[in-house]
């Protein structure tokens, strides 16, 4: 994902980010600004979160219900589960009140990042933790 990205964005793996002030989860994987040093003082915040991957093969509830509408409440405009019982894909995009407005479910083909209209990403690398 990172050599996908480049200087665009920084890939962080199971690091905390901040939605409130008593919410930090850790997603798989958070795409977010590239900031430099400022993560050393603080975890990135809605605000620089371009989209989020959760790797679900035991966490499937947790991930399409809780986190879903924590992360949708919180404006984080794209959200990514990644079904490894399932082979599939399910793309969350337009957080709005509380729930994203778009689902897509999908096992094949690429996905393009809402922020990143250039960049593809094979649903085949997703699906085999090849990023």
């Amino acid at each position: 994902m990172t050599a996908l990205l480049g200087d665009y964005a920084r890939v962080r793996e199971g690091k905390p980010i901040t939605l409130a002030q008593d919410s930090e989860p850790e997603p798989d994987i958070a795409v977010v600004s590239p900031l430099g040093a400022t993560y050393r003082q603080r975890h990135p915040f809605p605000e620089d979160i371009f989209w989020l991957i959760e790797f679900s093969n035991t966490s499937l509830d947790k991930d399409l219900k809780p986190k879903r509408y924590i992360y949708a409440a919180a404006g984080i405009p794209e959200y990514w589960i990644v079904n490894l019982k399932a082979q599939h894909v399910i793309v969350l995009r337009n957080p709005h009140q509380g729930d994203y407005q778009s689902e897509e479910i999908t096992n094949s083909g690429s996905l393009i990042p809402l922020a990143f209209p250039d960049i593809t990403v094979a649903v085949t690398r997703l699906l085999h933790g090849a990023l």
